[in-house]
């Protein structure tokens, strides 16, 4: 009778062994490409850091005996002041900026700097105008802009745009904002519409992402962290 030689003697691989090895090649590739997958998560989540960009809320534009002040600069500030606790509690970047100016120059008392927070003074519309702010964000590898302020069709709108065109990602905060009502020949423009106007502008051009302060508390590990459509 003849005899087949032992399998394994002879170097051949039954179909059971096969079987075996094509799945533990399944179940590494798979591991492997979930591992992939989170990991390319968490690289783009860190990648978004995240700072606050406080425009010109300045004593000139609350009332006062020299300025009539913007309509609802109190309130605009009082939201900004909550935006900005939520900075500080998180431990993210602040930076204020300025105006010169012989009067009113002081930042208001709802969001007035503490150690550690960059502050810079401008003496144009555009924020990055002649200061060093683009160097600062740039040494801070800050990609992402929460963007409030005051008035918000001059050194808001400034801002917001020289910062999209220096390839920043951008959201305003509409309701930590304020202006004025605008005239212009025979009609006047009322801060209301002078505010949904712009903002309309901002958000429809592609310029930035417009929110309201309670969407952003409700939801700020998004909008500090996570990736967002406009």
């Amino acid at each position: 009778m003849r005899e087949f030689p032992n399998c394994r003697q002879a170097g051949y691989v039954t179909f059971e062994n096969y079987k075996k090895r094509q799945m533990k090649k399944i179940i590494l590739f798979l591991f492997s490409f979930l591992l992939f997958q989170y990991s390319g998560a968490q690289i783009k989540t860190d990648s978004i850091k995240t700072a606050l960009l406080i425009v010109d809320i300045q004593e000139f534009y609350f009332p006062s005996d020299y300025s009539s002040g913007l309509v609802n600069a109190e309130e605009a500030s009082l939201k900004a002041k909550d935006v900005l606790q939520v900075f500080r509690d998180n431990k993210q970047l602040v930076v204020h900026v300025r105006h010169q100016s012989n009067k009113g120059f002081e930042i208001h008392k709802n969001v007035a700097p503490i150690k550690g927070e960059k502050i810079i003074t401008k003496h144009e519309v555009n924020s990055f105008f002649n200061t060093d702010l683009l160097k600062y964000l740039e040494n801070n590898k800050i990609n992402r802009l929460i963007i409030i302020g005051m008035q918000t069709q001059m050194c808001l709108e400034g801002a917001v745009r020289a910062a999209h065109d220096y390839g920043f990602d951008c959201i305003v905060i509409d309701d930590a904002c304020a202006t004025r009502n605008l005239k212009f020949r025979d009609k006047t423009v009322k801060a209301e519409d002078v505010q949904t106007c712009v903002l309309a502008t901002l958000s429809q051009g592609g310029y930035a992402k417009v929110i309201t302060s309670a969407d952003f508390k409700a939801n700020y590990k998004k909008f500090l962290f996570e990736g967002i459509n406009k």
